[in-house]
């Protein structure tokens, strides 16, 4: 994984930390990263499954396709357009890809506002489009496969992390990196980042917004119902 730290990523109006501040915490970041690539040993696929099966995480991917599956009306129609591309196999990056994008949906915001696509685009004008980009993931594709190139994350125009590999780990990375360096995240995906850090990772989830709050206790029915049966 590539990551770049340009000396101007960043803009003064990003408070209270400086540039400089700014700057280290991205590099702590990334020794972070690479030292937990070296030092984790591999498991074998039974033991991932094992290991993710444990976390609360996995708990709240099955609860949030329930509750899409279960929604009705216009909304229902979009979102059932997007869980037929979800895999019979809960546990992969296909699947949590698809219960973001239904949670964007969901929450009536936009995709747009935070992944920005290009296919078959030459990198001259891909580049140029990215210099306006305040804070979105890209994912640039330039064959026919189904797995993009390059993704990653671009600020205030310049490209912060690369060769992320999927959109959820990207989403992931852009939380993490909001709370690294301090920045405020996308006003217009303000519910989807709350849901992210507030119900997903339980991080100050003493007050939750009314509309997180209907999704959270929702989830929690329909994964009562779900386990009855």
């Amino acid at each position: 994984m590539d990551i770049i730290i340009p000396h101007t990523v960043f803009s003064r109006r990003f408070q209270p930390l400086e540039k400089r501040e700014r700057t280290r915490s991205l590099q702590r970041v990334q020794k972070s990263l690479e030292r937990q690539r070296l030092t984790t040993s591999p498991l074998t696929r039974q033991e991932r499954m094992k290991k993710v099966k444990n976390k609360r995480g996995f708990s709240c991917l099955l609860k949030l396709l329930n509750l899409f599956h279960a929604k009705g009306g216009t909304m229902g129609l979009s979102l059932q357009a997007i869980l037929l591309k979800a895999p019979t196999n809960p546990n992969s990056n296909l699947t949590r890809d698809v219960v973001i994008r239904c949670l964007i949906v969901y929450l009536e915001e936009s995709l747009d506002h935070v992944l920005k696509r290009y296919d078959d685009a030459d990198e001259d004008s891909v580049s140029q489009d990215l210099t306006v980009q305040r804070m979105k993931i890209y994912s640039i594709k330039t064959n026919t496969s189904d797995c993009p190139d390059d993704v990653g994350i671009v600020v205030e125009g310049m490209k912060v992390l690369a060769a992320l590999g999927n959109f959820p780990r990207a989403c992931s990375m852009l939380l993490g990196l909001t709370y690294a360096v301090n920045v405020a995240n996308p006003k217009e995906l303000r519910y989807t980042f709350e849901v992210f850090q507030k119900f997903l990772l339980e991080l100050d989830c003493s007050k939750l917004s009314p509309k997180v709050n209907s999704l959270k206790n929702k989830t929690a029915s329909l994964g009562k119902w779900a386990l009855a049966k």
